[in-house]
């Protein structure tokens, strides 16, 4: 009489991975949101790691991997697993990558850059020192000085606007804007390509940027709320315009200015 092995009792799931990789990524979230590790220290080893967590110690050096890679922690030969501080750029890729197949992308993102910016330029009015509003005063010039280059006047456009993050002092607001740069930028080549090579256009893109650091300028944070507003309104209103009448490309839309 043969006699069959005995069967496993626990059979290890393509989703049992799933929650057990999940739970490496949880750990680290949450140890540095309460402050108990932080950039530097050094993790318990792989094996006391998978032990606490209740997961195998390959998942637990794939999820480490994966962290490495996003610039979470580092793989030190002979030193261990090393908390580190993530560069925003890796992370900000990996954010175009997860949006870049969806429908109108840019679009979103323009609203998401909206509700970053009205509110960046409000505590900018109070926290900008004397070094932001230099940064932001050279970031115009730079716009009128490369107006009629689109790659260099659409990176200026972007500087421009990130020096005005950068100056609300927020770090939150500063790294959300950061996440975006990729489909920021494309953003502004995709308008900077809408204004072509119409000079009363360009002026107006000159004139406009230099209206919203002098709303900065005078601490007036209504004020700055509102020009800024109307910026991104007066882009997009002469964006869709140029898209139904090729013909009307030439003229920017009439500008309002707030009372």
């Amino acid at each position: 009489m043969t006699t069959r092995p005995p069967q496993p009792l626990i059979t290890r799931t393509p989703e049992a991975e799933g929650t057990g990789f999940s739970k490496v990524f949880a750990f680290l979230r949450d140890r540095l949101l309460e402050g108990s590790i932080r950039s530097g220290d050094r993790l318990i080893p792989e094996r006391e790691l998978a032990l606490q967590l209740g997961v195998s110690r390959p998942i637990v050096r794939e999820a480490l991997r994966a962290l490495a890679m996003l610039g979470v922690v580092e793989i030190r030969e002979r030193v261990g697993t090393v908390v580190r501080k993530p560069d925003v750029s890796v992370l900000g890729d990996f954010f175009a990558f997860s949006m870049a197949q969806q429908a109108d992308i840019v679009d979103d993102v323009m609203q998401a850059r909206i509700a970053i910016e009205v509110q960046a330029i409000r505590l900018a009015c109070r926290h900008a020192t004397t070094s932001d509003l230099e940064r932001i005063a050279a970031a115009v010039d730079h716009i009128e000085a490369t107006v009629h280059d689109s790659d260099e006047g659409s990176r200026a456009d972007y500087e421009f606007h990130t020096a005005l993050v950068r100056a609300s002092r927020s770090e939150t607001l500063m790294q959300l804007y950061a996440a975006m740069a990729t489909l920021l930028m494309r953003s502004h080549h995709e308008r900077r390509d809408v204004v072509g090579g119409d000079p009363a256009v360009k002026q107006y893109l000159v004139e406009d940027h230099a209206r919203i650091f002098q709303a900065l300028v005078s601490r007036d944070e209504d004020r700055a709320d509102q020009v800024l507003r109307k910026h991104f309104s007066i882009g997009d209103e002469y964006r869709r315009n140029a898209a139904a009448e090729p013909a009307t490309r030439g003229r920017p839309p009439a500008r309002k200015e707030p009372a």
